[in-house]
């Protein structure tokens, strides 16, 4: 595994993480946490270190090139902004199923008038109990 001071004697920078971040994270049809994507790149030209992906992660999502949600137990989830994708997560263990359409599209939902905000995408999630959880009456 590289360390991050020979990525930068490489030359490698900030953008070109983020570009293979956002590659590996595209390839994927799932959501990865930082960990996974550490892993996944290891032993790749341009492997970096766990706090190099979750560094880079946070600059992907503030320039709105990735989503980014918490499940109930912390762990965060990142996918590329442009799969539109919604959940129902369950609060005691955790499980997520993905709803088959955004239920956002189907509703006339104004962006405030505002000249100093840019809504770059948007996020829906419920939270509850599934079956092997729900107490049984």
């Amino acid at each position: 595994m590289r360390s991050d001071f020979s990525m930068e004697q490489q030359g490698s920078t900030g953008t070109q993480r983020q570009q293979l971040l956002l590659e590996e994270l595209q390839k994927s049809q799932s959501e990865m946490t930082g960990q996974q994507l550490h892993r996944s790149l290891e032993g790749q030209p341009g492997a970096m270190g766990l706090a190099t992906v979750y560094r880079n992660l946070r600059k992907l999502h503030q320039q709105g090139k990735v989503r980014c949600r918490h499940l109930p137990t912390g762990e965060a989830l990142y996918a590329p902004v442009d799969r539109d994708q919604h959940h129902l997560t369950c609060v005691s263990c955790g499980t997520t199923q993905t709803l088959e359409q955004c239920p956002i599209h189907e509703m006339n939902v104004q962006a405030p008038k505002t000249d100093n905000f840019k809504l770059i995408f948007h996020t829906l999630e419920f939270f509850g109990l599934c079956n092997r959880c729900s107490p049984k009456s």
